[in-house]
């Protein structure tokens, strides 16, 4: 596998050596140098996987747009939630939240005897091929993934969150992070947990997390891409999840929704909630033709989410 690290360690370690280092000192923290240079990695490798993105993708909604929009403003929110969460910003605020929880827990399990299982001690053919390995944990994980998103649809309080990421009328690769900050926090807990159950090393779990995200931006994509008849139903693509955004589909029908899959749609195939028999449309939510409001900055988002989730009235858009 690649070492992801390793491509920004050198950035990492002058960085951190000439300007973060000293203020640790000048605070009295070096105790937490290890933790801080950790995280000074992680954020630079976001920052990376921003740019790399935008490199990649934004030319494609340029070039072959499914909708095009004279005023691109309502996008400005979707780049701030891009740049908190895939900074690491974010994820790295949830971790210290969970740190006094995740190490008495770690702690208990090992005293009680109770240590993650892994793949490769059930397939030891895995412990051979790095590869195949790796695969193995993205198709295990995105199946955890397939039933979080799956319940955010389905339980009322917790569409009540998920519906500010739904809200987005005009969805590019930018939306993707476009999510209410306890919303996160649950999928920090989510995967997190997860990941300790199964076994997933950090470094597996850094570059599951960075393929998680590529492919959730270009599933988000503003742009008629497709990936083929084949293609489609091997992995997420933009046509696949925008019928998942597409207005009607949002949390309607027997399963509150469709094509809940993050990487691969074999789970949608097999447990019957898969949609390839629609066109893609416009994105929205149904309700929002009659003026629902959900929030057009930052902190309007968080409040109305909060308020949705709680079951609180929230007025019509000004607008209306």
């Amino acid at each position: 596998m690649v070492d992801l690290y390793g491509l920004v360690e050198p950035l990492q370690s002058w960085l951190f050596e000439t300007a973060i280092l000293p203020v640790l000192y000048t605070l009295g923290e070096s105790a937490l140098a290890d933790e801080v240079f950790d995280a000074t990695g992680i954020i630079l490798l976001g920052l990376l996987s921003i740019v790399v993105t935008f490199l990649l993708i934004r030319p494609l909604e340029a070039w072959i747009p499914v909708e095009r929009w004279r005023n691109r403003r309502a996008l400005r929110v979707d780049a701030l939630y891009t740049l908190l969460e895939k900074s690491g910003l974010l994820p790295i605020s949830f971790f210290l939240l969970l740190v006094p929880l995740w190490l008495p827990a770690q702690a208990w399990l090992h005293a009680n005897g109770m240590t993650p299982w892994q793949l490769e001690e059930l397939i030891p053919r895995l412990q051979t091929s790095p590869f195949l390995a790796f695969l193995a944990y993205a198709l295990l994980l995105d199946f955890f993934e397939y039933w979080r998103h799956r319940w955010q649809h389905r339980f009322n309080w917790w569409w009540g969150l998920h519906s500010i990421h739904h809200s987005q009328q005009q969805m590019s690769f930018w939306c993707d992070s476009r999510n209410h900050l306890l919303d996160g926090l649950i999928q920090t807990v989510w995967l997190t947990a997860i990941a300790m159950a199964i076994g997933i090393q950090g470094s597996q779990f850094v570059g599951l997390v960075i393929l998680m995200q590529l492919v959730e931006s270009m599933s988000h994509v503003n742009a008629r891409v497709s990936y083929g008849w084949f293609g489609e139903r091997l992995i997420v693509s933009p046509r696949f999840h925008r019928v998942h955004h597409g207005i009607g589909e949002e949390q309607e029908g027997r399963n509150r929704g469709c094509n809940f899959a993050v990487l691969f749609p074999l789970w949608d195939i097999l447990l019957g909630t898969a949609r390839f028999d629609v066109e893609p449309g416009a994105t929205g939510i149904r309700d929002q033709q009659q003026g629902a409001y959900y929030g057009e900055g930052f902190w309007e988002q968080q409040r109305v989410g909060l308020w949705r989730m709680l079951g609180l009235p929230v007025a019509n858009h000004p607008t209306h």
